[in-house]
């Protein structure tokens, strides 16, 4: 049979009058048909089970279709991400710097606070130009308002003086940006510029106190790591006789403190490789030390040069 409803109701020839069942006078049976089943209903087979329905199927479908081109969609995003992460440094950097630039503006104006930053962005290139010559990736710089710029990398060499030439190349770099905009100030006779020098000079030599992590804690890994509990003293007598109350410099002290603490106890471990990253030749020391001392005196002097009472309203007579 090819009917789908024919097994429940078996065709049956009417009975005789002779026939008997269950001593029962037979009489004629008649086939009932089986009810029609709801409109996009599977019927039940002998066992109980459903059979499987046309919308269930169709709605399947069309899941595994929409898991499909979502999963699709995701992987192009991701494609897109990884094609432009080359370029995320970047945004990273100028939104940063942006933000920096808003907050110093504050304080000095927008003008000064963009020349600002500038001056802050190559001083952190030189330590980008020195770790690659070590051949070692560096990020790009990230700012943070009133605490400069960073630069992140796995490590600073690998050894002391490798620590002292990527620390001392942000204040020689950042000198002679500064230098430049001192020079076009004296050329121009602009007290804008000289006073954009002046600071330019003053953050490069801030950066060369000798206490990591600051620059010049860098430069004395590898002329004498004794010195860094000097440049600590010196960092905490600045923060109390600031008279200005700047917040920024317990800031540095503690980051300091902590950083003096695990750097000492890793040069006092007496381990092979503390003994290899602190040996440093005579003739390395004596080069470090005069790269170091030089900056200085050229910092002072560039100080000097550009140092003026105000400009835009705002008084350099205190720094």
């Amino acid at each position: 049979m090819t009917d789908e409803h024919a097994w429940l109701a078996p065709p049956v020839a009417p009975l005789t009058g002779t026939e008997l069942r269950a001593g029962l006078p037979a009489a004629p049976l008649v086939a009932t048909p089986a009810p029609a089943p709801a409109p996009g209903a599977g019927a039940n087979d002998p066992f109980g089970r459903k059979r499987p329905r046309g919308r269930l199927r169709q709605k399947l479908s069309s899941g595994v279709a929409a898991v499909v081109a979502l999963v699709a969609k995701f992987g192009v995003a991701i494609k897109g991400i990884l094609i432009a992460l080359p370029n995320l440094k970047l945004f990273i950097t100028a939104g940063t710097a942006l933000v920096s630039v808003a907050a110093y503006s504050l304080f000095f104006g927008w003008w000064f606070a963009v020349g600002f930053v500038v001056l802050i962005f190559v001083h952190e290139m030189g330590h980008v130009i020195a770790l690659r010559r070590e051949g070692i990736k560096a990020s790009a710089p990230m700012f943070i308002p009133f605490m400069g710029a960073v630069i992140t990398a796995r490590s600073l060499g690998d050894n002391a003086l490798a620590e002292a030439r990527v620390g001392l190349a942000g204040p020689i770099l950042g000198s002679l940006g500064a230098a430049c905009v001192a020079v076009a100030g004296a050329l121009l006779d602009s007290n804008f510029l000289l006073a954009l020098a002046y600071i330019g000079f003053l953050i490069n030599l801030f950066n060369l106190l000798p206490i990591v992590p600051l620059d010049g804690g860098r430069a004395m890994a590898a002329m004498a790591p004794w010195m860094w509990f000097l440049g600590f003293g010196g960092l905490v007598a600045l923060m109390f006789l600031n008279s200005s109350g700047n917040p920024i410099l317990p800031i540095i002290v503690l980051f300091a403190a902590f950083d003096l603490y695990r750097r000492w106890r890793h040069r006092r471990s007496r381990t092979l490789q503390s003994a290899a990253y602190y040996r440093v030749s005579r003739r390395n020391r004596v080069i470090v030390g005069a790269v170091y001392l030089g900056l200085i005196v050229a910092l002072v002097f560039g100080m000097n040069a550009t140092h003026i009472l105000a400009n835009g309203g705002h008084s350099f007579t205190s720094i």
